[in-house]
């Protein structure tokens, strides 16, 4: 048994030994191997590793994966017009030089995470004091945020990071201008109104002018070819009658006066002062006519 004591402690300190010698990458992870608090060697391949045990050497692992820099604060800047307006700004930057990482920022992500965003305010800023609003709101902004990424991706390779992207979430007024600027908007969205109002309201004009002289002129030849049709109808209509009566003369006298008596006697209340012995009576005095039975 006292033989197999050192044994036991022998194999002991053995396990012990290579314990602290093996180490695992993940791929999602660098390992930094320091020796003496020096930087011995940057492994980026996952695996099982081996390294002398501690206090000789140590590993330090960091993130390889795409990080996010969002924050809810919004910075403000100013346009090339003097106006104040106020964005919000997310970045994906990622570790590729742990060796740069460790020695720039002493390895912290909070520390690099402040450093790219005072480089992207710096970025930003220069951007939009070239630019107007517009081209900050819609016009230009792939373009500004393009050339902010290519500013800060250069700044970042300082300290062993790359920026993969940058995006403005939201550009807005300040509020002490967002009130005249809507009034101003507001102002020129009634001036356009305004103008196509009008404008349809001559076109309008034009068109009813345009339909009632159409209107007129049908009228007048509808009137006129009435008017043509009445005359040819009344024309033949006289020819028929004077055909007809000229048959018989004295029967056309007689049915004229009768129309005469029906046109005069036409109501109850129609009064007539003549002489008995006037023309106009003549049918009523019992002549009867040449050849009637």
């Amino acid at each position: 048994m006292q033989r197999l004591v050192p044994v036991l402690l022998l194999v002991l300190v053995a396990l012990a030994l290579l314990s602290g010698s093996v180490f695992v990458v993940d791929q999602r992870q660098y390992a930094v191997v320091y020796a003496l608090g020096e930087i011995r060697q940057v492994i980026d391949k996952p695996g099982l590793h081996f390294k002398l045990p501690p206090p000789f050497q140590n590993v330090q692992y960091f993130d390889r994966r795409i990080l996010t820099i969002d924050t809810a604060d919004t910075d403000r800047f100013i346009t090339s017009e003097k106006l104040n307006i106020q964005i919000d700004t997310f970045v994906k930057w990622r570790i590729v030089d742990p060796r740069t990482f460790v020695r720039s920022v002493q390895g912290s992500e909070l520390i690099a995470a402040d450093r790219i965003s005072r480089s992207l305010r710096d970025a930003l800023n220069n951007e939009i004091a070239k630019r107007t609003v517009a081209d900050a709101i819609s016009g230009q902004r792939d373009e500004i945020t393009e050339s902010v990424r290519s500013k800060v991706n250069e700044d970042s390779k300082q300290i062993g990071a790359e920026i993969v992207d940058v995006r403005l979430k939201r550009v807005d007024f300040a509020p002490e201008v967002a009130e005249r600027v809507y009034d101003r908007m507001q102002s020129e969205r009634k001036r356009v109104a305004n103008e196509r109002r009008a404008t349809g309201s001559a076109e309008s004009e034009k068109i009813r002018a345009d339909a009632d002289r159409q209107r007129e002129v049908i009228l007048a030849e509808a009137y006129r070819d009435a008017q043509k049709v009445k005359g040819e109808g009344d024309g033949k209509a006289a020819a028929i009658y004077a055909s007809a009566f000229g048959q018989n003369p004295e029967f056309a006298e007689f049915y004229r006066s009768l129309e005469a008596y029906r046109a005069a006697f036409r109501n109850r209340s129609d009064v007539l002062v003549l002489d008995p012995s006037s023309e106009f009576f003549r049918y009523f005095k019992g002549t009867t006519l040449s050849g009637a039975k």
